[in-house]
């Protein structure tokens, strides 16, 4: 992965000849132009020589670096894998990270009996919380990981999990977050609903809470959710995994595109802001991945107008003109924080507030890897550019975990740390897939 700037333009240049022909040429040049009061010919013959032998050595200096350049950021060192390379170094540093993350989850998981809901198995939303109490998110999230890893023994049980979420649902069908009380909400529906289809679940009981989903997620019902690119982007993704032929589906998707802004920083390109609606906000890398993302999966499914396809591909245009650098740490890959501000059921007059956090650089290396997204460079010719900001993000991602468990530090202090159960799948699932559409077979 690149770990610096470009070399300057005069390296490069320099670089492109060859060493003796540059060194050659300045002396020549040097000598014909050496004024005639010089004394001796033998020292005009020294000077240019010695300023050509300046010159070769410089350009054999600067064919290096491009050449040691070329090859650290040559697809072998973001997850190639190349023959005998496993028997001279060994495997690669993934399959510690994931092991590691499979054994902190399981060595974490909670099992609590709880009175109204039974026995439940699953985690909180953060890891190393005090009172430890499953929650629907955090269960979900684990869920996903569990999926992910493969489950190699038994010590996580995708059916426990499963039975648990179920057992989590609201009394009137849906699922919401610990903030938002016992209104289910249709961002934490989907995701719900996503992990279950994923695990197998009967297609007919998941129909069930699909059919609450949508009927709560109306203009009427919902304005702010529907107005909110996380919300929407959650849902989309979330009914397409457990209600691929949802009719909320293509409104939701229309949705999307309609709610895309332009941007005269970057060349007047569509992306998106954190709202679909006025006022937008100011354009954001986070919403324009997860737009990004979220049309892409709905045109596997769904199909797309050219309308569609033009606002996704200006979206993977509007990531790949990022102006700043290095692209492992620009500031196109800035996590965020967002309100999710509704009026609660029971006193319209007050506000249930859902606080959001975004790990920005987990959702700019799936933006960036989906299927579209090379092929929109390599039609531009910004393949470089691609790879380069690819890279930069996954080198944030992988930058931000320890043993495989991510971490967000807390606002109020530097020295604690949160580790939420949504950001460790975000980042496993982000370099799982940067090592998997790295991959090359020998030949």
């Amino acid at each position: 992965m690149p770990d610096g700037p470009r070399p300057p333009r005069f390296v490069r240049w320099l670089g492109g000849f060859g060493c003796a022909a540059a060194g050659y040429a300045v002396f020549q040049a040097l000598f014909g132009l050496l004024p005639d009061s010089i004394d001796g010919q033998a020292a005009r013959y020294a000077i240019a020589g010695v300023a050509g032998l300046g010159t070769a050595l410089s350009a054999w200096l600067a064919a290096e670096l491009l050449r040691a350049r070329s090859e650290r950021n040559a697809p072998s060192g973001t997850g190639q894998f190349t023959a005998g390379s496993a028997s001279l170094s060994g495997p690669g540093p993934l399959p510690q990270l994931f092991s590691s993350a499979y054994d902190a989850l399981a060595e974490q998981l909670c099992v609590v009996d709880d009175p109204g809901c039974g026995r439940l198995t699953g985690w909180p939303h953060s890891l190393g919380e005090s009172a430890g109490r499953p929650t629907p998110v955090g269960t979900a999230y684990g869920l996903h990981i569990a999926l992910d890893l493969g489950v190699p023994d038994g010590r996580l049980s995708a059916g426990d999990l499963v039975e648990t979420l179920w057992r989590l649902r609201l009394p009137d069908g849906g699922w919401s977050a610990r903030s938002q009380g016992t209104v289910a909400r249709p961002e934490v529906t989907a995701l719900v609903l996503g992990a279950l289809a994923r695990a197998g679940v009967d297609p007919a009981r998941v129909a069930a809470e699909v059919a609450r989903c949508e009927s709560g997620f109306t203009l009427e019902l919902d304005r702010t959710g529907r107005e909110l690119t996380h919300v929407v982007t959650t849902v989309l993704r979330g009914l397409l995994r457990a209600a691929p032929r949802s009719d909320v589906l293509p409104v939701l998707q229309e949705a999307l595109v309609d709610g895309a802004v332009t941007d005269p920083r970057r060349q007047h390109r569509r992306c998106w802001s954190y709202r679909l609606a006025p006022l937008h906000g100011p354009p954001s890398p986070l919403h324009t991945s997860l737009a990004v993302v979220a049309l892409d999966r709905a045109a596997r499914v769904l199909g797309e107008s050219a309308g569609a396809r033009a606002a996704r591909e200006d979206g993977v245009r509007w990531l790949l003109a990022c102006p700043d650098a290095p692209h492992d740490s620009c500031l196109d890959l800035s996590s965020l924080r967002e309100e999710v501000r509704r009026p609660r059921s029971d006193d319209p007059s007050r506000h249930e507030v859902l606080n959001v956090r975004h790990f920005t650089a987990s959702w700019v290396v799936r933006a960036l890897l989906t299927p579209g997204a090379r092929d929109i460079a390599r039609e531009d010719g910004l393949e470089a550019e691609w790879r380069e900001r690819l890279d930069g993000a996954a080198t944030a991602v992988w930058a931000a975990q320890t043993d495989g468990i991510w971490t967000w530090p807390r606002e109020d202090t530097t020295s604690e740390l949160r580790r939420p159960m949504w950001m460790t799948y975000q980042g496993l699932s982000a370099l799982r897939g940067h090592a998997v559409w790295m991959y090359q077979p020998h030949g």
